[in-house]
């Protein structure tokens, strides 16, 4: 018996080692050589034969299945080449930089066979069933960007990433099958992703686990972060990811003003309900329609709605809805049921969505209300008012609506009423007004529109105008009446044509709105991503960059304070034309005992000094003169610009010394220090050399009478 028993332990391991490298080529009856096309060929034949949806066979999923991953397997040339060499099959495409799963323990099925070797053999292989409804419902990549996200402006999405040897996964399939159930009659789409096939997928989205869910709402991916999924946090999490104001609490004290603010162009519905909470699917019916209408919500059995009730004569024991236009008072739409399906409110509201006189606010706006038609017989008219953002002209929107809803607006399945805002849609009415035609003053006019195509439209304008005084309303919805008629049920052409662009977006919002709703984005993605391992590098790095901008700013700070030291050292110059202008001071020091070395000793390599010989009689003559010859030079970091005393004692005998350095020879100079006067010497301390420029003068005029610059070079070594 034990003998037995060991050898049935045997087969089952033979039973699963064989399932698990199944030969791809043979499922799809295809020999090893076969190219792509005949792969392609025997798929298309065995998918058709074996859809569940054709074959009534119970093995007909499972075989499908199995021809899919057969399929992609073989055509995959990666891994159809590591099948080849070493026949595994278990290998997944895209997922070798993968993410580690290893926490959640996978499914082998060898457990079950040694924990139960003692007793009787029961196997219980759950991921079949779980693996078969996440791949019913499984997504790609592809689909995700190109289906998913759009989708996902009307539809909120909720999306399960899994794994197929993942335990945690089957564990939350019985709560996955039950949000099915409770979320996809109230417009929820439910969607699974293989994370190890998906991995750009997952990766984009920032998943690091599996199973891991995520709500997708507008393109935007919001993470469950609760350490367990159960039903009750999922719906909480759900309900907590909707925009807190998609659907308001109405009372008596907040209902004129709710039901009045039709003026942002959408219509009013009120919810009555029996709950405290606000259910989950008046919130998807708000998500789908938050562009054309805005949702209240009014509890009933309250104090504070029981007026509310009556006045719409609503009943506390069902649920029901009304649909607002302009008139407060009377709902163009209702509906009363004990349990309000969600069909029937999307079927309600849509069908109501549109004011009686709506405004064309946005390019969506305009093509639904002006749709394209590009037959002349069949064409649909759109009569626009043009306005301005004004109560004044209040009284002609109003007359153009109570003839919207009069008997006189036939055929509305063809012509629509709307207006405009003229100093909002400005390109569009450019383009209306620039027929010779057009009115010169285009306010309180109609133009009726006839859309050819996506940008091409035709049109005319009701002679007239639209006049509103009690003698002449009449004339005007006569002459509007008989246009309209006109243009239904005749061939005439339309006077003029015009091509224009997309309508402005007037509930487009504002660039600190998109700042403010980039930084919660940023906010929630931090929050569900970032963990206590990732905060403290990124608290470096946050930081740093702060460091570097704050040095900056200190470093750009102290320039400027340098700049204005700068420029309060500089000096105001006048010219002829009266102009103000600061112009950088050239400073002369004098050259003594006390500023030797900083203007001759202590220079810089390639530095100089020019220093210009004169007495007291003449510095007042000549340093005007020193000062004009230098002031090309001033910005020149490389010059600095002196004076000697020659009456100084001192001051001669180191002009004798330097003199006696240039000559071939040493010998004794008697020098007239008055014959020294303009003289300019150039000195080089690094470099220990001089260039003398000796000013030529007439006898007895001191160098004062002209000033040449260039008359003998000196240059010697020099001792300082």
């Amino acid at each position: 018996m034990r003998r037995g028993g060991v050898c049935f332990v045997l087969f089952i391991l033979f039973v699963c080692i064989s399932a698990r490298i199944r030969d791809p080529y043979s499922i799809l009856g295809v020999h090893r050589k076969a190219d792509t096309q005949e792969i392609k060929k025997s798929y298309k034949k065995l998918a058709k034969e074996w859809h569940p949806d054709k074959n009534p066979s119970p093995d007909a999923s499972s075989k499908f299945i199995e021809i899919n991953q057969a399929y992609e397997l073989l055509m995959d040339p990666e891994r159809r080449r590591i099948f080849d060499t070493t026949g595994q099959t278990e290998d997944q495409p895209n997922f070798r930089k993968t993410y580690d799963y290893s926490s959640y323990g996978r499914f082998d099925p060898f457990d079950n066979i040694f924990s139960n070797f003692g007793g009787n053999f029961h196997f219980n292989f759950k991921h079949g069933d779980g693996t078969n409804i996440y791949m019913k419902q499984s997504i790609t990549f592809k689909s995700y960007q190109n289906s998913i996200v759009h989708l996902s402006k009307k539809q909120p999405y909720l999306i399960l990433f899994y794994a197929v040897w993942c335990v945690a996964c089957a564990h939350i399939e019985p709560i996955w099958k039950r949000l099915n159930e409770e979320l996809e009659p109230i417009n929820f789409g439910m969607a699974t992703v293989h994370a190890e096939r998906e991995v750009e997928l997952a990766k984009k989205i920032g998943v690091k686990t599996v199973p891991y869910l995520v709500m997708l709402l507008d393109g935007h991916p919001y993470h469950y972060t609760e350490p367990s999924v159960s039903m009750v946090s999922s719906v909480d999490f759900i309900r907590s990811k909707f925009p807190n104001r998609l659907v308001q609490r109405v009372t008596e004290g907040n209902l004129e003003s709710f039901l009045g603010g039709w003026l942002d162009n959408k219509v009013r519905v009120l919810i009555f309900g029996r709950l405290d909470i606000i259910r989950l699917r008046y919130l998807t019916v708000g998500w789908e329609f938050r562009e054309r209408a805005v949702i209240g919500y009014v509890q009933m059995d309250r104090a504070d709605t029981d007026s509310i009730r009556a006045r719409y004569s609503v009943s506390n024991k069902v649920d029901t809805l009304l649909v607002f236009h302009e008139d407060m008072h009377t709902p163009v739409a209702s509906v009363a049921m004990t349990d309000l399906p969600y069909p029937t409110m999307r079927d309600i509201i849509e069908g109501n969505k549109f004011l009686v006189l709506p405004r064309l606010s946005s390019q969506s706006v305009f093509d639904a209300l002006c749709p394209v038609e590009s037959v002349r017989s069949r064409r649909r008219l759109c009569v626009v008012l043009v306005t301005q953002d004004d109560p004044s002209h209040d009284p002609s929107r109003a007359a153009l609506r109570e003839y919207a809803i009069s008997d006189q607006a036939r055929e509305r399945d063809r012509v629509r009423y709307t207006y405009l805002f003229r100093e909002k849609q400005v390109e569009f009415m450019n383009a209306l007004t620039a027929a010779s035609g057009s009115p010169l003053e285009t306010n309180h006019h109609i133009v009726i529109l006839w859309r050819k195509d996506q940008n091409h439209l035709k049109y005319e304008w009701l002679e007239g105008g639209w006049e509103v005084e009690p003698d002449k309303q009449n004339a005007s919805q006569e002459s509007l009446r008989a246009a309209v008629q006109r243009l239904l049920h005749s061939n005439e052409p339309m006077p003029y044509e015009t091509v224009v662009q997309e309508l402005f977006d007037e509930h487009a919002q504002g660039i600190v709105w998109r700042i403010i709703n980039k930084l919660v984005s940023v906010q929630d993605y931090l929050r569900d991503n970032v963990t206590e391992d990732d905060l403290l590098p990124a608290v470096s790095i946050l930081v740093t960059v702060l460091f570097i901008v704050a040095g900056g700013y200190i470093m750009s700070y102290l320039v400027r304070l340098e700049e204005e030291r700068v420029a309060k050292s500089n000096f105001t110059y006048v010219d002829q034309s009266g102009k103000t202008t600061l112009q950088p001071q050239l400073r002369v020091h004098e050259l003594r005992g006390e500023t030797y070395n900083g203007l001759v000793r202590m220079l810089k390599p390639g530095c100089r000094t020019l220093v210009m010989l004169c007495d007291s009689e003449s510095k007042s003559k000549l340093m005007p003169k020193f000062h004009t010859a230098c002031w090309p030079y001033r910005k020149n970091k490389t010059l600095m610009f002196a004076f000697l005393n020659i009456e100084r004692a001192s001051a001669m005998e180191w002009y004798k010394r330097i003199l006696v350095l240039g000559l071939p020879e040493p010998r004794d100079l008697n020098i007239n220090p008055k014959n020294t006067i303009g003289t300019v010497i150039s000195l080089n301390g690094h470099r220990k050399y001089y260039c003398l420029f000796h000013a030529k003068h007439p006898e007895g005029a001191y160098g004062v009478s002209t000033w040449l610059l260039a008359a003998r070079f000196t240059r010697a070594a020099m001792v300082v």
